[in-house]
């Protein structure tokens, strides 16, 4: 099962510190050695961001900083694992890390499971078998 773990948290939390990269160094390693990352990054700030917007039939291109956004996305993973409670139990991990090593940083790290098209048609024929 994929899943995407995204970090959200106040654009204006500074850079992390380096004890904080040095333990995401050991458990990236980790879960390199595991195959069980696919990919992940920082994101830049809104300031350097563009949002493209689709509202009422019509297409906005609108460059950041994007004053309304509160809490932002600062990151993300992805990751092959076995079941959601595996996804759960290494975002806590993640997130005791930056309790650890980045005191006073507030945020959250949202677990969503990703679909491919095989789950998409899985979900289109058990609706026609419901029809």
């Amino acid at each position: 099962m994929r899943f995407m773990m995204l970090v959200k948290h106040a654009e204006k939390q500074g850079p992390p510190p380096k004890e904080f990269m040095d333990a995401m160094a050991i458990i990236h390693e980790e879960a390199v050695k595991a195959g069980t990352i696919r990919g992940n990054g920082g994101l830049a700030p809104t300031a350097q961001s563009t949002s493209v917007r689709l509202s009422g039939g019509r297409i906005k291109v609108i460059d950041g900083p994007f004053t309304e956004a509160k809490e932002v996305v600062g990151g993300y993973a992805e990751f092959e694992l076995k079941s959601k409670e595996e996804a759960i139990e290494g975002a806590v991990r993640f997130m005791e890390l930056h309790k650890k090593h980045w005191p006073g940083w507030e945020g959250e790290t949202e677990v969503r499971q990703i679909f491919g098209p095989e789950d998409f048609a899985q979900l289109t024929n058990e609706r026609s078998r419901i029809a």
